[in-house]
């Protein structure tokens, strides 16, 4: 999509300061603006999906669209920080959280993640399929913020399982990597109104990720080495 030329960029710096109102909250059409982006990206995936159709499905005219915007991929990297913005302060609320044990941080953390997630499906979604649509210094932005959480996720573990709550003889990089994959892979299977409320999800992956954890069930390794005794028994 063609950038506008240099006289417009009067307009976007209007647009800019129309983004937030004294108390700094965006405004109503603004948020619009980005919750039309996120339906059409969802439906339609972000690399066929236009900045005509958003304009259409706020029923404005694609010129009046860009007051609001640069490009689509303006609107991909606005989604993005939004969604950043709703994890990070999941994270600071976690950090913030008195006389928790690793573990039961990062069992919070999981809760939390996941019942957000599940309120904003649609941008969840658009994220994880479309990250890489972004470019340069954006998409190493996003990249950045999202290390943030998995080397906090990391560091948890790392004391979980100092503190015997987490399986030791793993790696803890591994196990983040299988607790992300709790809370990030519900996007392409829960459906809200299904016979699961988002706080039920949030307390399933919640507990499924602690005692998971935990590794109580026989080792790879100790599988495979029975596995080798038996063969040449």
């Amino acid at each position: 999509m063609p950038r506008k030329s240099a006289p417009a960029k009067p307009a976007r710096k209007a647009a800019d300061s129309s983004r937030s109102d004294g108390a700094g909250k965006p405004r109503r059409r603004d948020a619009e603006v980005l919750d039309a982006a996120a339906d059409i990206f969802y439906e339609r995936g972000y690399a066929t999906a236009t900045v005509q159709d958003v304009a259409d499905s706020l029923g404005m005219l694609k010129g009046s669209l860009y007051y609001y915007i640069d490009s689509k991929e303006d609107l991909l990297y606005r989604l993005l920080v939004e969604i950043h913005d709703g994890v990070d302060e999941v994270l600071v609320g976690v950090e913030a959280a008195e006389g928790l044990s690793a573990i039961e941080q990062l069992e919070l953390y999981v809760k939390r993640t996941v019942e957000y997630n599940a309120h904003n499906l649609k941008k969840i979604s658009v994220y994880y399929h479309d990250i890489d649509q972004l470019t340069g210094p954006r998409r190493k932005e996003i990249l950045a913020r999202r290390r943030t959480h998995e080397d906090h996720v990391t560091k948890l573990i790392i004391q979980a399982q100092a503190d015997g709550d987490a399986v030791a003889d793993l790696d803890a990089k591994l196990l983040s990597n299988c607790v992300f994959a709790t809370v990030i892979w519900m996007y392409r299977w829960y459906r809200p109104g299904r016979g699961t409320s988002a706080e039920e999800l949030a307390e399933a992956c919640s507990q499924f990720a602690r005692y998971g954890l935990r590794g109580n069930t026989p080792r790879p390794t100790a599988r495979r080495s029975a596995s080798r005794a038996a063969a040449t028994a």
